[in-house]
């Protein structure tokens, strides 16, 4: 019944919850239907994971607790992320993430997802939070040139082999994000860990291969030679590295 009633919550407009728990080494996605959500408290157990859609962009939390490993992910989004924690007890190696997604030869590559974090109150040895962006994907690779035609006894000359095609261009990397923390003024400095890196350029295509020319070929009063190699296809151009994020710190 108590589960019922947390799902219809979730599916309301606003979405109210008085507890979320995300059991360990699984992941939970939320469901999408709100924009806004508002739970007293949201657990993250050893190594399990929390997936926060798109759709969703304004979280306030009474309790946040992170185990050991565990991961809040943000989706990549348009819209900026803006949480709001009363407390915060996070475990070690946990992390809060909002990368943007890797690109592909269809799309490109997402930014990090602008993030705007508020902790009123934090036990951590360390806040990790990673808002690279989505690396750009690589070039096609070319086509690889033909083999040459083989020669016959009457004509007595082979084909040259067709030249590879060149390599595609990389894609460009994502935009790291905008990242806003607003900390309590006790909280260490060298304790906080953000990368707001931009995305991975992506990688030239190479060139197609050289085809093959036609075989040799023995006759009766003599021999055809085999016809010469085709060219290597040129490689394309690497991407270039998105842009790097930044980070704007302010204390409580």
């Amino acid at each position: 019944m108590r589960k019922l009633v947390l799902l219809a919550a979730l599916f309301s407009p606003l979405a109210m919850a008085q507890a979320i728990i995300v059991a360990p080494h699984s992941l939970m996605r939320l469901p999408g239907n709100s924009s806004v959500l508002q739970v007293e408290r949201l657990e993250v157990a050893d190594y399990g994971t929390l997936l926060i859609p798109a759709g969703i962009d304004d979280v306030k939390i009474g309790e946040l607790v992170l185990g050991h490993e565990a991961r809040i992910a943000i989706v990549p989004g348009v819209q900026a992320f803006n949480m709001v924690v009363l407390h915060g007890e996070f475990g070690t190696g946990s992390q809060i993430t909002a990368r943007g997604a890797p690109g592909t030869f269809e799309k490109p590559a997402r930014p990090g997802r602008n993030l705007t974090l508020r902790l009123q109150s934090l036990n951590a040895e360390e806040l990790s939070i990673d808002a690279r962006g989505g690396a750009g994907s690589p070039g096609y690779a070319g086509l690889d040139g033909g083999t040459g035609e083989d020669p016959g006894c009457t004509w007595g000359q082979a084909g040259r082999g067709y030249n590879g095609d060149s390599g595609g261009n990389g894609h460009d990397g994502a935009a790291g994000a905008q990242v806003r923390l607003e900390l309590p003024q006790s909280y260490p400095a060298e304790r906080i860990k953000v990368n707001v890196a931009g995305g991975a350029a992506g990688k030239a295509g190479e060139g197609g291969k050289a085809g093959k020319g036609g075989a040799s070929k023995g006759c009766v009063v003599y021999r055809a030679e085999g016809g010469k190699a085709g060219r290597q296809g040129e490689p394309g151009l690497p991407g270039a590295p998105g842009p790097a994020g930044a980070l704007i710190l302010q204390r409580l």
